[in-house]
């Protein structure tokens, strides 16, 4: 295991992060680490999303890793090139399966059995984009998000949006402007639905030749006024990283701080905002995080990040 220690800057700092917390590296050998989350059992889930164009057509892989033994093993390959990865009220593990020969779709996997069932395979008919990053409601509705970042597939949808999965079953889409969706989050209160908007200006980076100039968009953290009904309007901009790379994935605290894995190159690593926007917190980190999820029961301040192909975890202030 490699350690570092993580100097707290400010009072502030040291107010969302442990006393002396360490940023601990728990696994590495990775591809591209995502979609990191917790089972009830503690152990810890994440994606390695093996582009094919660059691993000899690895078929991307679902590990877990233990911490009672800081043991990591392949829990399913081909994992459907499964990114965000969720738990719901009843410990099933539920997955965003994405493009370049991947599922296109969100599947539910009962870890008891193995067994699992396909939630949301196709909208009016047609295939998802791409189907990113997962957060589930107290209702059990489960919001996804669908761009494309690569893969050879046909694109099938009109827009890059995102949509709510009922608990009978029906979809809706939700969210039609946020140009190119990535990471998404709900508030404690049930009343905010994050949606983090990272238009890098390709719909297939793995198929351009390196160095390619593309014209980049929005590059954003957003907040959504998120309704009883499921239904979502958008409120404000909390943040603009433009011209620099926009965020990917996030989650919130209980107290509905924003811990945002943000892949800016020139200052990359996990800011934590307040609900407003406010920068409250900043944790550099080795590799570009993809990431991040907090732990379970007496583990909940733990905050588990993904980042290049490696996962990371720190000591947070609270759960």
């Amino acid at each position: 295991m490699i350690l570092l220690i993580l100097i707290a800057a400010t009072q502030l700092t040291a107010q969302i992060f442990a006393p002396n917390a360490k940023l601990e590296k728990i696994y590495e050998g990775g591809h591209l680490t995502e979609g990191v989350a917790v089972a009830p059992d503690g152990t810890v889930f994440f994606s390695d999303i093996t582009f094919t164009t660059e691993t000899g057509m690895q078929a991307g892989h679902i590990l877990r890793y233990d911490p009672r033994t800081s043991k990591t093993v392949v829990y399913r390959s081909p994992s459907g090139m499964s990114n965000g990865l969720k738990f719901d009220a009843q410990g099933r593990l539920v997955v965003a399966e994405g493009a370049d020969y991947g599922g296109r779709r969100i599947t539910r996997t009962d870890l008891a059995t193995g067994k699992s069932v396909i939630l949301a395979g196709l909208f009016e008919g047609k295939p998802f984009n791409s189907p990113n990053d997962i957060a589930i409601d107290a209702k059990g509705r489960i919001y996804f998000s669908d761009p494309r970042y690569l893969g050879h597939e046909s694109i099938d949808q009109p827009v890059m949006a995102v949509y709510r999965l009922d608990p009978d079953g029906k979809i809706q889409r939700i969210i039609t402007d946020a140009n190119k969706p990535n990471g998404v989050a709900i508030s404690p209160d049930q009343k905010t639905l994050y949606v983090v908007t990272n238009d890098d200006g390709h719909l297939g980076f793995d198929r351009m030749p390196k160095g390619t100039p593309a014209r980049k968009g929005r590059m954003e953290l957003s907040a959504y006024n998120l309704h009883p009904d499921g239904t979502a309007t958008y409120n404000k901009r909390l943040v603009n990283y433009a011209p620099e790379d926009g965020p990917d994935g996030l989650v919130c605290d209980a107290s509905g701080n924003l811990f945002v894995a943000v892949r800016d190159e020139k200052r990359f690593g996990i800011i934590v905002y307040s609900p407003a926007g406010a920068e409250l917190a900043y944790l550099p980190t080795p590799e570009r995080p993809t990431n991040v999820g907090f732990g379970r029961g007496t583990e909940a301040s733990m905050l588990y990040i993904t980042a290049g192909g490696s996962v990371y975890r720190i000591k947070t202030a609270r759960p």
